[in-house]
């Protein structure tokens, strides 16, 4: 996955030049004012920190589907090394009423995970996800793929938002 290498690389690098530390855990900011309409929809992943629950899965996307009572149906999918794809079907709310930067997202009740939306492009054409422990994000795109220089900009807001 050259994008998960690049993104590895230039993290590594923006560090050391931004001389940035370990930082103890301070709240996360995430985006402002969200339209969940505008939200929903396929989106494709460009990039992730690796993680146990999607672990060799490449081609992965997601749709999000808004439901009559204000939840979100969640459609995670990807590859696996033989080519098939497998797919996850989760539900997402948002706990803070109207606030839908922030979300709660179940693959497998009762358990839940963070799902914030970090940063996403006024047009809602590429979007940061991540969590308040800063052990999980994915830059996700309206199409399976994004221009270099619009990877290194997420990159840039990455490292200098959230450090």
């Amino acid at each position: 996955m050259k994008i998960v290498k690049l993104l590895r690389t230039l993290s590594l690098s923006l560090l050391s030049l931004l001389g940035v530390s370990c930082a103890t855990e301070t709240a996360i900011p995430t985006a402002k004012n969200v339209d969940i309409k505008r939200y929903m929809g396929t989106w494709y992943e460009i990039a992730r920190y690796e993680n146990s629950f999607q672990k060799g899965l490449k081609n992965s996307s997601a749709q999000y589907i808004l439901n009559d009572d204000g939840t979100v149906t969640v459609l995670n999918s990807g590859e696996d090394a033989s080519g098939k794809r497998t797919s996850a079907k989760g539900r997402a709310y948002a706990p803070n009423k109207g606030d839908f930067s922030k979300l709660r997202v179940s693959f497998f009740w009762p358990f839940y995970g963070d799902y914030y939306i970090l940063d996403i492009d006024d047009k809602y054409s590429w979007v940061l996800v991540g969590g308040r422990d800063k052990s999980y994000l994915w830059i996700l795109s309206r199409t399976p793929t994004l221009p270099q220089s619009t990877i290194a900009k997420i990159l840039i807001i990455l490292f200098l938002r959230y450090p």
